[in-house]
């Protein structure tokens, strides 16, 4: 089985897909489709295989299938298994909560099924909270890598069998592509949960698929060698072009995972200007395959699969250790990053290069050479131990990890408070925008109001259960008068009963994984009920920074009349904290009806207010923050 003519310049363009990837998984907000590095390793692939599969046909009239798994086997298997067994080791020994369902994980990684796994069992990419955090995750592709090597052994034989010529070849998996894409988009359109579309052999087939067009298209074993000056300018220009895309696809919110455009045809559209890169630094005659190779990107490059694997979990553990990531992120990313290429040396050194010339003979010679007693060999007997110790702990987990009770996050306290809150929040909002409509408001001056509240207060106190929790009556019997709408996340789900109780006239509308971007709908439909309060308060950017344009349009919408009240974010264990809190001051700045409610600063010093997530509320933490919200509201809420 004859390789292909081995392309340095490919290493550089593996080096820009992981740097993609590591940085996206690192500040999704900031490295938005960083996660498009996964479509140029597919892409390759489907290139690269394909090439070596028709060459093989084209000169010998066969293709060595038995030889080809077995190169498969050893080039994949030994890093995935360590990887594997590493973190399952380190599970057993540090991070329990991560035992359930181990097993699963593991054989389905094994069996090459892993993203069905995921699909089936609700695994999300985008979330990192609670029990959707996982090491393994980012296993996806390895998965179906594995189901493409399986199979286009078999689509290849059959194309080159029954398809007439190459015309009929590229019609045959242009369309599959095509199909695939379609696939995808129409799911998208349908409401189909994102975790099928993103996890989908078939959704994501044509990545690979259109790798393989080009391979029938441009084989590189039959690329000119010399050609026109013009025409290789012509290919360093589309080189340049395709490049650009990449990139600019790589920094645009356009790209953002969780919205419509990149299955709406996003990720065909840098599916297809990687499959132009990949097709000009193929060519002899482009300059490309000169300037993508360097020894940093050769050395990135030839890392990848193991930089690639290690990622994840690396940022999983750590940062399961570390309480404060988002005072000190930039620091602790960095030594994410180093942690991660230092596994990967060691990975390639002891692991990848070594393995990928396994053999029976090479196995009983290095057996033979570490139970030799009579031998030093110290370091061959040091690393057998070490590979014993982690196989030994790593085997233990998968076996025990039956045994463990998955902990549903869905049967969770926290969850099943969230649930509860929703649905009294929908009956309450109800009641509330009927009461509204009706009622018609009259502007009060504050000085009357206080006078008021301040008889009532001795008379008629309200609430005194929240005194203890650093709100006065006066503030109580206030807050009775405000009329409030309210857009937030999880964290104010959380605490919704709290504050419609304290604030029985407001419209409280918050749900699990917000973003900004997702108040502009809402804020649409209140304001077209005629239902959007003159106070208006938000509690946005527990999952994710927001850029100032988001912030800009939020604020146009709600309009400069209203007063906005916006909840600061305490989230110390996710890297974008302090971005959103250092947005948000700035805005304040620049719109005077934005007050910032200092949650951060208050919550900061309390950290037995919360769960062991250290964002959510517990019950009697949702108390202190109800009452300091509404305190703050009721100081310069409009009457």
């Amino acid at each position: 089985m004859e390789k292909n003519r081995f392309i340095t310049g490919y290493s550089g363009l593996r080096a820009l897909a992981v740097i993609g990837v590591i940085l996206y998984h690192l500040n999704p907000d900031t490295f938005i489709g960083g996660y498009l590095g996964v479509p140029i390793f597919f892409v390759l692939s489907g290139y690269l295989v394909t090439c070596q599969m028709l060459k093989s046909y084209e000169k010998d009239g066969f293709f060595d299938n038995v030889n080809f798994y077995w190169s498969r086997i050893k080039k994949l298997y030994p890093s995935l298994l360590s990887v594997l067994w590493l973190s399952s080791a380190y599970i057993l020994l540090f991070q329990r909560n991560l035992l359930a369902n181990l097993w699963q994980i593991v054989v389905s990684n094994v069996l090459s099924v892993y993203n069905f796994w995921q699909i089936f069992n609700g695994q999300s990419y985008f979330e990192r909270f609670a029990a959707n955090e996982s090491p393994f995750v980012h296993l996806w592709t390895m998965s179906i890598n594995g189901q493409f090597y399986l199979l286009w052994p078999l689509v290849v034989y059959l194309l080159v069998k029954y398809a007439k010529n190459k015309k009929v070849m590229v019609k045959i998996l242009s369309g599959f592509s095509l199909l695939s894409a379609l696939e995808m988009a129409i799911m998208y359109r349908i409401g189909v949960n994102i975790n099928r579309i993103y996890y989908g052999t078939d959704t994501r087939f044509f990545a690979l698929g259109i790798g393989a067009v080009l391979a029938v298209l441009w084989p590189i074993n039959k690329l000119k060698t010399e050609i026109k000056q013009n025409k290789a300018y012509f290919l360093d220009g589309m080189g340049f072009v395709a490049l650009f895309i990449i990139l600019l696809m790589f920094f645009s919110p356009a790209m953002n995972a969780e919205g419509p455009f990149p299955y709406y045809g996003g990720m065909l559209l840098f599916t297809i200007a990687t499959t132009i890169f990949v097709a000009v630094i193929a060519h002899p005659c482009s300059h490309w395959n000169r300037w993508m190779t360097n020894p940093v990107f050769n050395w990135l490059g030839s890392r990848s699969y193991g930089i690639y694997l290690y990622q994840f979990p690396v940022m999983i553990f750590f940062e399961d250790k570390v309480a404060n990531l988002a005072e000190y992120a930039f620091l602790y990313h960095l030594f994410e990053i180093a942690i991660i290429l230092v596994l990967s040396e060691l990975s390639y050194r002891f692991i990848e290069k070594p393995l990928s010339k396994i053999s029976l003979s090479s196995i009983k010679k290095y057996l033979k050479k570490v139970l030799n007693f009579k031998t030093k060999n110290y370091g061959s007997k040091i690393q057998a131990l070490v590979i014993s110790l982690i196989f030994i702990c790593g085997s233990i987990a998968i076996i025990v990890s039956p045994m463990v009770k998955a902990q549903d996050y869905n049967q969770s306290q926290l969850a099943v408070r969230i649930r509860k809150n929703c649905r009294q929040q929908k009956k309450e909002n109800q009641l509330a925008i009927a009461k509204i409509k009706k009622s018609k408001k009259k502007d009060q001056k504050r000085a009357k109001l206080i006078k008021v509240a301040n008889k009532t207060a001795k008379s008629h106190p309200v609430n005194r259960l929240y005194k203890k929790y650093g709100i006065s009556q006066l503030d109580l019997q206030l807050a009775h008068k405000v009329q409030l709408t309210a857009i937030g996340d999880s964290v104010m789900a959380s605490s919704s009963n709290d504050l419609t109780r304290l604030m029985p006239k407001s419209i409280i509308d918050a749900a699990v994984s917000r973003q900004v971007n997702a108040s502009f709908g809402l804020l649409d439909h209140y304001k077209s009920q005629h239902v959007l309060a003159d106070n208006v308060l938000i509690a946005l950017g527990t999952n994710g920074a927001f850029p100032m344009s988001d912030l800009n349009q939020l604020m146009q919408l709600i309009g400069s009349k209203r007063q906005v009240f916006w909840i600061n974010t305490y989230v110390p264990n996710r890297p974008w904290q302090n971005q959103v809190n250092q947005s948000l001051t700035k805005a304040a700045r620049r719109y005077h009806n934005l007050n910032i409610i200092d949650w951060y600063n208050y919550a900061k010093s309390h950290p037995n207010w919360f769960y062991d997530d250290h964002t959510h509320p517990t019950p009697i933490g949702s108390k202190y923050y109800s009452a300091f919200v509404v305190k703050a509201i009721v100081k310069h809420a409009k009457f």
